[in-house]
């Protein structure tokens, strides 16, 4: 089952930023990473898949339902950014407040409430006001509300950015929970690593536009970094390396080769051994999800809208 799908989907403002032609299937059960800096569209993109700014263009489903009618509204759970809930009122409170809107069975909300609770590692801080709650329990009791109703999906906006590393690992492993439980989870995050860690496939948004979709280790395909430790680094063997591979810099080791592909790490043997160099190592490291953010980014869009599945 396709879980949240967008033909061309596109909302413009007048100060030109929004996201342009989105395309995308993500399938039920799956963890998504949208990526993307400041300003990107990514905001954009999960208020209008949740209804709350209407498509300039395009269309979009959730589950099979049209994006803003009530079937689509009551399949998603939704954790925004930037969030305030009242300081008065109690973590139960405003779970049980929330889990009447999602129109839970009185008979159920209590079980519920314990068990979002215990999820997000807030049991026992539930009687407590919010105006007592540090950062990072406000984002935990956040998270709880978006899972208040069950919902088979959720979009979560940055739900890591208030949380130190025991926090962000506790949020990560509930992610992955959610997954085990048959949740899709659409992740927007500037968390590199996280989404490295978590999820099942990740896209890259710049200027409103999809720059490239698919697995985090599809992704890193992309290119291959190899480090070449030598006797000696003639000219020849320079001019050589710098024809083949896209990057050539000297380290304190040796040569730090980036290659397109992987196929061409043979030929950087055979060039060496061609110029009558002894080579002592030559190692390939895959780049970090980071580096080939970047590089899309820097791009300007080259590889918009690539598909980079297995």
């Amino acid at each position: 089952m396709i879980a949240v799908e967008t033909q061309v989907l596109t909302k413009l403002y007048r100060n030109g930023g929004g996201c342009r032609e989105v395309t995308l299937s993500l399938e039920a059960g799956r963890i998504f990473g949208l990526l993307g800096p400041n300003g990107a569209g990514k905001s954009t993109l999960v208020k209008t898949l949740v209804g709350l700014v209407r498509p300039t263009s395009g269309a979009g489903r959730l589950f099979g339902h049209p994006l803003r009618s009530p079937e689509a509204q009551r399949s998603f759970g939704f954790l925004p950014e930037l969030f305030r809930y009242q300081d008065w009122m109690t973590g139960r409170e405003l779970l049980d407040f929330h889990g009447h809107l999602r129109r839970v069975p009185p008979r159920d909300l209590r079980r519920r409430r314990e068990e979002v609770l215990a999820l997000v590692g807030l049991i026992g801080r539930e009687n407590q006001r919010l105006g007592s709650y540090s950062k990072g329990m406000q984002q935990r009791l956040g998270l709880a509300v978006a899972l208040i109703g069950d919902p088979p999906l959720l979009f979560l906006d940055e739900p890591t950015s208030a949380l130190d590393p025991v926090g962000r690992r506790e949020v990560r492993e509930v992610i992955r929970n959610l997954r085990a439980a048959g949740k899709t989870v659409f992740l927007n995050s500037h968390l590199l690593s996280e989404v490295e860690l978590v999820c099942d496939r990740v896209a890259v948004i710049h200027q409103g536009r999809m720059l490239a979709e698919g697995p985090p280790q599809a992704l890193r395909k992309r290119e291959v970094e190899v480090e070449l430790v030598a006797d000696q680094y003639p000219e020849a063997l320079l001019s050589g390396l710098r024809r083949l591979a896209r990057q050539v810099e000297r380290t304190d080791q040796g040569l730090r080769l980036v290659l397109s592909e992987r196929a061409d790490i043979p030929e950087v043997a055979r060039l060496a051994v061609g110029e009558g160099v002894s080579v002592y190592a030559l190692t390939p490291r895959p780049p970090a999800l980071e580096d080939v953010f970047l590089e899309l980014v820097k791009g300007g869009g080259a590889d918009n809208g690539g598909d980079l599945s297995d």
